[in-house]
């Protein structure tokens, strides 16, 4: 098969091939479930994901007794509110998100409102993606339990003022969940500066494997309770039971070591990179950046062709461009992108929009490439309209 210029790290990753190496010996000789505590197989197995831990947990500024892995980060995201919502019923039934969230949070916090009765606040974004913080203060009432918002937004990079929320959420003794899927070793995240009180992220937004996230639930200041969304064996202190996928988590300890490694070089490459792309393109008619380019992600642009037949990019790209209209759980919907919606764009406007998203492997010949090809689209899509 061909394979189009890939510009969709944000849906995913190539798995990087110092991870692969380290795992490989985790599916073959060292088979071990890690929960097996009485021989040599079980203790190589539950050493490798200890270390893991580790190196996920220096990642994120966290100590490894904070860190849960999980099969991703959708179950890392269920795991946090539902699991909150359960524990703290007795506190309250409020939980207050935006309308730019993951849908994995937009579904989770639906089900808790229909099925159990919860009462969620789906606050709004301005134009630019960014919240209003005084809007978020008013918001919180006696009986709100938590606030979830995300690090950084998976379709315009927006990145949240998490620092603001965490400080408004403490001032109010409500715990703060962030989704930190797209931010994590894409810029510092660091969960004690931040302050958030949990966290969700994914290995193979970060080139590791798919199959395997983490949750960090914070154990002081303030120590956080949750009732688990699956029993029988009461693995991951006894909040996510199950066998742990041992190569993934190994694959997902290098990943983080090396996006520890490799961020402030690698951020600084990505952010040259998609500008030079945007910079090839931005004076063709009626082209728009969409959210706000101050405070984004260095590896990510969503840009509006909002030239008449722009809806049609997508299509006409798509051969010989691997790029998004939104979020790859999403793809499959007709519906204009909720978070663009949100941000109060046009149906047509979200229609004519698409993401572009750079990592590790692009390399500079490649957005060349990409710009010829966005600018071929664009001349043939305004020759036909003319025509």
């Amino acid at each position: 098969m061909h394979y189009p210029l890939y510009f969709d790290y944000n849906a995913t990753t190539p798995c990087d091939p110092q991870v692969m190496d380290v795992m490989l010996p985790y599916f073959g000789t060292h088979f071990g479930n890690a929960a097996s505590k009485a021989h040599a197989y079980g203790w190589v197995a539950g050493e490798a994901v200890e270390m893991a831990r580790e190196q996920v947990a220096a990642l994120i500024g966290a100590v490894p007794q904070e860190v849960i892995f999980t099969s991703g980060a959708t179950e890392s995201v269920n795991l946090a509110i539902r699991g909150v919502a359960e524990a703290y019923a007795a506190k309250g039934n409020h939980i207050i998100t935006y309308a730019t969230e993951h849908k994995a949070v937009l579904d989770v916090c639906t089900y808790l409102a229909a099925k159990q009765g919860k009462e969620v606040t789906v606050l709004p974004v301005g134009p630019d993606g960014q919240p209003d913080l005084q809007q978020l203060e008013d918001a919180i009432r006696p009986t709100t339990v938590l606030i979830a918002a995300m690090y950084a937004n998976n379709e315009t990079g927006v990145i949240f003022p998490v620092k603001e929320i965490s400080a408004i959420a403490r001032r109010q003794g409500v715990l703060f969940f962030c989704d930190a899927t797209q931010a994590a070793g894409k810029i510092p995240v660091d969960v004690r500066s931040d302050g958030s009180a949990l966290l969700a992220f994914s290995a193979h937004k970060m080139y590791g494997p798919k199959g395997v996230g983490a949750l960090y639930v914070s154990r002081k200041d303030p120590r956080v309770t949750l009732a688990p969304l699956q029993h029988g064996g009461g693995h991951e202190r006894n909040m996510r039971s199950g066998t742990l996928n041992v190569p993934g988590i190994v694959g997902f300890g290098k990943a983080a070591v090396l996006c520890k490694q490799l961020l402030p070089e690698e951020a600084e490459r990505l952010a040259g990179l998609r500008d030079r792309l945007i910079q090839g393109f931005a004076d063709l008619p009626g082209v728009v950046q969409n959210g706000d380019i101050r405070h984004r992600l260095p590896h990510v642009s969503n840009i509006c062709f909002g030239f008449e037949g722009g809806d049609g990019m997508l299509r006409l790209l798509t051969k010989q461009l691997a790029v998004a209209a939104g979020s790859a759980c999403t793809s499959a919907s007709p519906e204009p992108s909720h978070v663009l919606k949100a941000m109060q764009l046009s149906n047509v406007q979200a229609a004519a929009s698409i993401r572009f998203s750079l990592g590790r492997f692009t390399t500079d010949a490649e957005v060349e490439q990409a710009i010829v090809l966005i600018r071929a689209a664009a001349t043939a899509l305004q020759s036909n309209s003319c025509s």
